[in-house]
């Protein structure tokens, strides 16, 4: 075609040589286009071929590795007797792979679903259900089940991948063994909970350790014995019962391979024990249990005390006792027993029997006379075969009698009590005279006594109680039985009171005696009563119960110290009243003589200052006797003013801050012109930062004043007083003492008591009132006063004040 086409355009000329050379440029073209489509197809045929080349090796890879999977998946499926189920296809027909042969004999894949034709109806139930709830919720289920044929089979299902597998195992055989083991271990595990909570109901402690010795397991009572919640916190904290020492030694002996048993003491819930502790080394390490004891000693200890208290007991009385155990073998002996035969305590000690300590006593002529002693031990030791107390008196050599009483013991052997009842007789006889002189006595006596038995009727009475109430003696009589054998009734209590009412119809009196004589035994008690009888007389009456049921009562004729009574009663209020009117006097007295007291000392002041003309010494001399007269005289006026305030109770302290040392300052300034006069030193012991006090200091320095004036006024010249303060405490103490003559105790008894002086042997002479203010004002502070002195060296007056004052205090002067 291409040379056909150049024919044509060879032959239209010019033309045609540009056809022609267009020709050769397609022609070019095409073929590029052709090598390049020939070398692009070879390029990509290229890189395909590789690609499947690599695809397919890896794809024939995974096929080797699927196959050899496949082939271990078989090995491992033939390794057992088994049959593998699994459900999941998308036509819901399951795969069934394995040995048929453990269910059926006919190797018939799809018989194996059918249950029932190779296991008891009741597991094929049980197996159905398990598959169905495997297939439709995924659960799985573990089931081990005998089959028809008596195989051990093990059928087991699980969802795996998304598919429902259910895999029968023959577990005959080890695996059977295997089965039969983990019912045994179940049944192991449910025996040890079991054990476990049985040890955790138990009221001791119990635990279990590790082979490292730290504890495993307790029961609850060891979590209480060592304070914690529960077990668990008990491990956790790993909270030991017993002491390094006690564990120490279970784990030697525990490493022995040796029970560890041992009492100890230890700390139990915060209280101390006793422990009796059982350690049994275990394969995993020990067991341990501790049996509380303390209740146990303590009880043992008790009974020690008891059996050693009773001994004691029988060993301080007079009955002899003497026990012997079933081998007739003396046991226990008490001194009376001993001292009674006059035995040796060594032989006795070393347990002789009952017939050996007859034989003796017999030969040393200790025992009653027998014509047949043979017969008549035998007949006494035939006791440790009775069941009954057995009684004789046994009549002695000398004049002696026995009471000899033969006690079977519950655990074998006899008792034997020896009571000497030879004074028995001679005791009775005097208790008979001893009556007599007993109703001889209350003869005498002023007091009518009257004693009433419990059934209301009289058994006792005296001549001063018929005489009061005008009974005929006879009536009141208790005679002993006649000669028919009868007793005469004795007067009952109504009969008394029927008699008695003449004299006193006071009824409350007779009810209340009848109640203490026949009431009830809880109204039976003792009660006083005051009787005023018609005829003038008053009685005392007074009835009390006794201890055999009896009533007591006793009546009193007081007629005359009622008399007595009201004459000192009558007395006694005009004393009261005469004090009073005394009181009353002295205070008004005293209130009258301050003004003219107070005139005086002034006109005496304005004396001496001269301005009403100049003195002579002599005038002078006696001007001042007057002011210091005027002076002591207004201070015996100003204490009786202040008793009078105080015994008003209208006396008011003002409490401010003391300066200490400024008012015992004042106080020694005030003192000064006697101690000039007198030649006597003072001594002032204070440190300079003894600091105040809550107080009325006007009357504190009224205190100091009048220790250091009656100080002065004991010492004689040259001797020194001291006034000494300090602090103790919560107190101010100050303490004033001289070297003066000193008092005698008695003097001191009396000391503080008002207008009572002591100046014998003195040039001081006191109203006796210095004193008395003193404590006065310091009790009203809430204060003490003390005083000691010794005659010849000297008095010491202590003051007690309370540092702070209270409002609430009780300031009440004596």
């Amino acid at each position: 075609m291409l040379l056909g086409t150049q024919a044509v355009f060879a032959q239209s000329g010019f033309a045609g040589d540009m056809f022609n050379e267009t020709q050769g440029v397609i022609g070019f073209s095409a073929f590029v286009a052709l090598v390049i489509f020939s070398a692009s197809t070879a390029i990509l045929h290229l890189t395909g071929r590789r690609a499947w080349s690599q695809r397919e090796s890896r794809l024939v890879a995974d096929l080797t590795s699927a196959r050899a999977a496949l082939d271990r998946a078989n090995v491992f499926l033939s390794a057992e007797s088994q049959i593998v189920v699994a459900w999941g296809m998308s036509n819901g027909e399951p795969d069934i792979e394995g040995d048929l042969s453990i269910v059926m004999d006919v190797p018939v894949p799809r018989r194996v679903l059918g249950f029932g034709s190779w296991l008891p109806p009741e597991a094929a139930r049980n197996v159905e259900g398990c598959v169905e709830r495997l297939r439709a919720r995924g659960e799985s289920f573990r089931l081990s089940m005998a089959s028809l044929t008596g195989r051990q089979l093990e059928i087991e299902g699980r969802a795996v991948g998304g598919r429902a597998v259910m895999r029968i195992r023959d577990v005959s055989g080890d695996r059977l063994e295997l089965a039969r083991l983990r019912e045994r271990h179940i049944q192991a595990m449910m025996e040890l909970d079991s054990l476990q909570a049985m040890l955790d109901a138990l009221p001791s402690p119990a635990w279990m350790r590790d082979k490292q010795g730290q504890l495993a397991w307790t029961n609850a009572a060891y979590a209480r014995a060592v304070d914690v919640v529960d077990a668990r916190e008990a491990i956790a904290r790993n909270a030991e019962l017993l002491d390094t020492q006690a564990r120490e030694a279970a784990r030697q002996l525990r490493g022995a391979g040796s029970i560890w048993r041992s009492r100890v003491p230890a700390v139990v819930a915060g209280q101390r024990h006793v422990l009796d502790v059982t350690d049994v080394p275990t394969r995993g390490g020990s067991a341990g249990f501790a049996a509380d004891r303390t209740e146990i000693e303590a009880m043992r200890a008790d009974l020690s005390r008891q059996m050693e208290a009773n001994a004691r007991t029988l060993d301080q009385l007079a009955t002899a006792v003497a026990v012997f155990d079933r081998a007739k073998r003396l046991v226990f002996y008490n001194s009376a027993y001993r001292q009674l035969w006059g035995l040796d305590a060594g032989w006795l000690d070393q347990q002789p029997t009952d017939s050996e300590i007859l034989d003796r006593l017999r030969a040393e002529r200790k025992l009653p006379e027998q014509a047949d002693f043979r017969s008549w031990k035998a007949a006494l030791l035939a006791t440790y075969q009775s069941t009954e107390t057995v009684q004789h008196i046994w009549y002695l050599p000398r004049e002696r009698n026995l009471r000899v009483v033969v006690n079977p013991n519950a655990q074998g052997g006899v008792t034997y009590l020896f009571d000497d009842v030879t004074e028995r007789d001679q005791l009775e006889s005097q208790f008979n005279s001893l009556i007599g002189v007993q109703a001889e006595t209350l003869d005498a006596l002023k007091e009518g006594v009257a004693v009433f038995g419990s059934d209301g009727r009289l058994k006792l009475s005296n001549q001063a109680f018929a005489d009061l109430w005008q009974y005929d003696r006879a009536q009141l009589h208790v005679s002993p039985p006649n000669a028919s054998g009868t007793q005469p009734r004795p007067p009952h209590i109504d009969d008394i009171i029927a008699h008695c009412r003449d004299l006193c119809p006071d009824e409350s009196l007779w009810t209340t005696l009848r109640s203490a004589v026949a009431g009830l035994h809880d109204a039976r008690m003792r009660s006083e009563y005051r009787v005023q009888r018609q005829d003038g007389r008053v009685l005392d009456c007074a009835a009390a119960p006794l201890p055999d049921g009896a009533t007591l009562i006793t009546f009193l004729d007081v007629t005359a110290s009622i008399k007595v009574a009201r004459a000192l009663t009558e007395r006694n209020e005009a004393l009261v009243a005469t004090q009073e009117l005394r009181d009353n006097f002295v205070h008004h007295v005293s209130y009258e003589l301050r003004s003219p007291l107070n005139s005086l000392s002034g006109f005496v002041e304005l004396l001496a200052d001269g301005r009403t003309g100049p003195l002579n010494a002599k005038q002078g001399e006696y001007l001042g006797y007057i002011q210091k007269s005027s002076a002591a005289l207004i201070a015996i006026t100003d204490n009786i003013l202040d008793l009078a305030t105080i015994d008003a109770n209208t006396l008011e302290l003002s409490i401010s801050e003391v300066d200490i040392a400024k008012t015992i300052k004042a106080a020694s300034e005030g003192v000064q012109d006697r101690l000039a006069e007198e030649s006597i030193k003072l001594n002032v012991v204070a440190f300079d930062d003894i600091g105040s006090f809550e107080a009325d200091e006007a009357r504190v320095r009224q205190v100091l004043y009048n220790l250091l004036s009656n100080a002065i006024g004991f010492s004689a010249p040259g001797q020194s007083v001291t006034l000494a303060a300090f602090r103790r405490s919560d107190e101010i103490v100050f303490k004033v003492s001289d070297e003066g003559r000193g008092m005698p105790p008695e003097v001191l008894d009396r000391i503080f008591n008002r207008l009572e002086t002591n100046s014998i042997g003195a040039r001081h002479r006191g109203a006796g009132l210095g004193l008395s203010i003193v404590r006065s004002f310091v009790e009203l502070h809430g204060g003490r006063v003390q005083i000691e002195s010794v005659p010849g060296e000297g008095t010491v007056v202590t003051c007690f004040f309370p540092a702070r004052h209270s409002s609430g205090r009780v300031a009440k002067a004596s």
